[in-house]
């Protein structure tokens, strides 16, 4: 199986979750696709809690978040790294931004962003906001179009619609600019994740290159929908894990993503089923599909 990086680099990989409420089969998905990809390619694979907006999130859901990881036996290759503590890192990258002049405060309300049909940097910057005015700062990068070749989904174009807001009026650091900066800084080169995430692609590949780094290779995992043909998520209440029957949590994964274990191993220990997947994982075999989940175990 090939590499999917330079060959003097090592495959770095990482899961990252938002603590907006406990592990559902959906991010189960997506830690799974990106754990065994990595670990097939003999790479290293990272947890990173995306902890950055404090008024979304439930008390108590990272942890419970991370105690699924290990029922489950995804542990991370190294210390579980926290963007609530790495304020610091978007703070310097905002400011190499605003050296290159690619960002600009924006006092633009949503009504007024409604009203215009979208937000448009003319209009932002022939009224700029004054100091007393709460701003948020964008990315210039309206208009501009990223061509890259996703890991399932092939050939990608994509244009940008309107400048990507980088800090939100209120202070907290967006996720567009902490996702970069958290993935230039641990190294990741690979990231897979979910398909929801495809659209957002081609500005986050910007803003590496804008802060002077390699964009990594993207792979976007199907997703599991609900019966009204939603994204299983925790927004629309998706029923948390139960980490109790992991191994059968894990062949529900998988059997999602394509592969399709042995019956006898339904009675083995995680660490025994994420083994026998690492070592037949091939990327064609997944199914790129979005749909609902059709086994029930």
């Amino acid at each position: 199986m090939s590499s999917p990086t330079k060959s003097s680099e090592r495959y770095i990989g990482r899961f990252a979750p938002s603590p907006t409420g406990p592990l559902h089969f959906g991010s189960l998905v997506c830690a799974v696709g990106s754990y065994l990809d990595a670990v097939a390619h003999g790479g290293h694979w990272l947890v990173r809690m995306e902890d950055l907006d404090p008024p979304r999130e439930m008390p108590g859901a990272a942890e419970r978040i991370l105690h699924a990881l290990e029922a489950h036996e995804l542990h991370s290759q190294r210390p579980i790294e926290w963007q609530s503590r790495r304020h610091h890192l978007y703070l310097n990258a905002l400011e190499q931004l605003r050296e290159k002049s690619l960002t600009y405060p924006c006092g633009c309300t949503r009504d007024q962003i409604r009203r215009s049909g979208g937000h448009r940097r003319a209009d932002c910057l022939r009224n700029p906001p004054n100091d007393a005015t709460p701003s948020a700062l964008r990315f210039r990068s309206e208009g501009e179009e990223e061509h890259f070749l996703d890991l399932w989904h092939g050939a990608q174009t994509q244009r940008t619609a309107e400048d990507p807001i980088l800090k939100r009026k209120d202070g907290l650091y967006a996720y567009q600019l902490a996702v970069v900066v958290d993935d230039i800084e641990q190294g990741v080169n690979c990231v897979v994740r979910g398909a929801d995430l495809l659209d957002c692609t081609g500005v986050q590949r910007q803003l590496f290159r804008a802060l002077g780094a390699e964009p990594p290779i993207f792979g976007h995992l199907p997703l599991v929908m609900n019966e009204t043909g939603q994204k299983l998520s925790k927004q629309n209440h998706a029923e948390a894990l139960d980490d109790s029957r992991a191994t059968g949590n894990l062949i529900q994964a998988l059997c999602f993503l394509g592969f399709h274990p042995p019956a006898e191993l339904s009675l083995e220990q995680p660490r025994h089923l994420l083994a026998w997947a690492a070592a037949r994982w091939q990327r064609h075999q997944v199914d790129r599909r979005n749909r609902l989940l059709e086994q029930k175990l």
